[in-house]
């Protein structure tokens, strides 16, 4: 921060924020108090569950609470009440809110090894909390805010705020490789402190990587775009031999004492029967088709596109992203029908090319809302719950040309005959001990993946790329 910027900050009593931080003994420059990072925490929790569904296992989610409490309890800021949970989502992630709420992704879980392991991811996470990343970033991003403004003020030329907000979104754009270095020496402290192998830090990062990796062979295999990594930062050499991440984690090794604990055997118990990818829940993708077993539904989406399952919404896209369709749910009214619900739902525009929808015994209706962003909607009625839909495009795309598929895919929606329900299960795991002489391509063989069931098999048991089993080992599988 320099002398102008200080001087600046200080003329608006900004640096009345600067305080200790608890867990790396810095100054830090923050903009709000503790019980305001409680508070804050609290409001975006809520949020986050609405977002997020907890994953409905009180049995994981009671052992995973108590793993994260047993590391937090050796914190810098033990002193805070610690909410860990399950969310029911295939995607590899956790992550952390102010003030201690800490969240860890189903499909996360399913791709750790060990308790040890576990106690690493939710010790990251508690090391983001102790080491108040989220405040230095919220108070990073109110401070240029405030600049901005000042400067804007103070010359009379509004492009200065511009480029100081620009600023800001730079200095606040993720937690940066610095920010989860620090997190990953700090919960590989509280690892040791706790009772667990600090080395478990860096056997998760060697499951992070290998996701990383698999998902660019993938992608390369299959002529698409590299993805870029999604959660806990980028490496660009193995884990084993990056430098920075190992002066971080290695000092933790002093302060092991004892048996350091890993409990591979106890961990996978608890994931026996875990689903695979989407839940029964949320509803199950299956290649173009998507079943949904509790709302009682099913619907197929474009050759090519891709859907992407929320718990707010079913959002179809194109390849190049320019066309969407989005699917959400509402309450029927039986006093109005389709026609006039979906009036009622568009408030005063003018609807076109409007028409009944009749389909497997369900009634709808359908019309398109014109002008410069023309969107096709659609409502159809089953049982107490109206679904919603709204096709839109943008860039080059046109309404012209992409409604056929608005309307495929709104005409594919029907009941879910019981003959279907058990499209509408996932895949689960179940653990099944390695025999002598059967390597992985021979599970392979066994296994309901449908893509490179063998790279998946030994990406999900820590075995990627060519690693095998010894016998006696207890495996993941997915039946």
């Amino acid at each position: 921060m320099t002398l102008r910027i200080v001087i600046l900050l200080c003329s608006f009593g900004l640096l009345a924020g600067c305080a200790h931080n608890p867990a790396t003994g810095r100054t830090d420059f923050v903009m709000m108090s503790e019980s305001q990072e409680l508070e804050m925490g609290r409001s975006y929790s809520q949020q986050v569950l609405k977002e997020n569904p907890r994953y409905a296992d009180e049995k994981l989610q009671a052992y995973v609470q108590q793993v994260g409490e047993r590391v937090a309890k050796h914190s810098h800021r033990s002193n805070l009440q610690y909410h860990f949970t399950v969310v029911d989502s295939p995607d590899i992630n956790a992550f952390a809110l102010p003030g201690g709420y800490i969240y860890i992704n189903r499909g996360l879980l399913a791709y750790l090894n060990s308790e040890a392991e576990l106690a690493a991811v939710l010790g990251h996470e508690v090391g983001h909390v102790t080491a108040r990343h989220s405040v230095q970033q919220q108070s990073q991003a109110s401070a240029w805010g405030i600049l901005g403004q000042a400067v804007a003020i103070g010359t009379g030329v509004g492009a200065a705020a511009d480029v100081t907000n620009a600023l800001g979104s730079v200095v606040t754009k993720g937690y940066g490789r610095d920010m989860e270095l620090e997190a990953d020496g700090l919960g590989a402290q509280y690892l040791a402190r706790s009772g667990y192998d600090p080395q478990a830090m860096i056997e998760v990062i060697k499951v992070l990587k290998n996701q990383e990796l698999f998902a660019r062979d993938q992608a390369l295999k299959r002529g698409q775009a590299v993805p870029e990594s999604s959660y806990h930062g980028v490496f660009d050499s193995h884990p084993a031999n990056d430098q920075r991440l190992q002066q971080v984690v290695g000092p933790a090794s002093a302060l092991v004492s004892g048996h350091q604990e890993v409990n591979r055997e106890q961990f996978l118990q608890h994931l026996e029967g875990l689903p695979f990818g989407d839940s029964a829940a949320t509803g199950v993708r299956r290649g173009q088709q998507f079943y949904h077993a509790d709302l009682g539904f099913s619907l197929s989406y474009p050759q090519g596109w891709t859907l992407l399952n929320r718990a707010d919404a079913l959002i179809a896209h194109a390849a190049d992203q320019q066309a969407f369709m989005a699917m959400t749910v509402e309450p029927a009214n039986s006093a109005l029908t389709p026609e006039q619900w979906l009036r009622k739902k568009v408030g005063g525009q003018r609807l076109v090319q409007d028409a009944t929808l009749q389909q497997s015994g369900l009634q709808g209706y359908t019309a398109i809302i014109p002008g410069v962003s023309a969107k096709r909607v659609a409502v159809i009625y089953l049982g107490p719950r109206a679904y919603v839909f709204v096709g839109a495009v943008k860039g080059r795309a046109s309404l012209d040309s992409e409604d056929d598929k608005f309307m495929a895919m709104i005409s594919s929606f029907r009941p879910l005959p019981a003959a279907q329900l058990k499209l509408a299960q996932p895949l689960r795991l179940h653990l099944q001990q390695a025999k002598a002489g059967q390597g992985m391509a021979a599970l392979a063989k066994e296994s309901k993946l449908q893509d490179d069931p063998e790279l998946n098999l030994r990406l999900l048991n820590g075995l990627y790329p060519s690693g095998e089993s010894r016998p006696g080992d207890w495996l993941k599988i997915l039946r």
